[in-house]
Parts: C-alpha cells; structure tokens; sequence
C-alpha cells in the first residue's frame, strides 16, 4: 500500500511540475504572440506614410489643378467684367456729356 501511495505521490508530483511547465510555456507564448503583435502594429504605423503618399501626391495633383482651374476663371471674369465696365463707361460718358450740353434733355 506504501508503494502505491508513493507512485501516486510521485504522479501527483509530476503532474504538477507538467501543468507547471506548461503554464510557464503557455506565458512564454503568449509573450511571444504580443511581441510580435507589437512589432507587426509599429512596422504598419512605420509604412503607413508610404502607403499614404501617393494618394497624398494624388490629392495634392488634383488640388492643384482645381486651383489653376480657379485662377483660369477668375481672370476670365476679370477680363469680362472689365471690358464691360469700358464699355458702359464711355455711355455713361456719352450720356452725362449729353446732360451738361442738353439739360433739358437728361
């Protein structure tokens, strides 16, 4: 009976020093695991600059040509509502000439 409460005393050991062991392994994976989950999410922050910059680029290509688009229209406008401003001035030139030559007539 004594030598079989020692192999159970030495099973229980044994079983214990295995769930021990395996504990330990299960940490050092674990560890492990996050490690290379930390590595894995700073290499991805490192490289998303590179995978931003050709849509920044892009963004950047579309922004300018929307403002020389811009630019093209204003003076357009510009030009236009100058000569129509000369236009209507010498009228109005005409027509205030008229006026101090011809009160009657304003």
């Amino acid at each position: 009976m004594e030598d079989a409460l020692k192999r159970l005393l030495e099973a229980e050991a044994r079983a214990d020093a295995e769930v021990t062991h395996a504990s330990a392994e299960r940490e050092r994976i674990m560890q492990a695991a996050l490690e290379q989950a930390r590595l894995a999410r700073e290499q991805f922050a490192a490289g998303a600059g590179e995978l931003r910059a050709p849509y920044l680029a892009q963004a950047e290509d579309r922004a300018a040509q929307a403002i020389a688009e811009l630019r093209r229209k204003y003076d357009d406008r510009g030009r236009t509502l100058r000569t129509q401003a000369e236009a209507r001035e010498a009228a109005a030139v005409d027509a205030a000439i008229a006026v101090v030559l011809d009160p009657e007539r304003g």
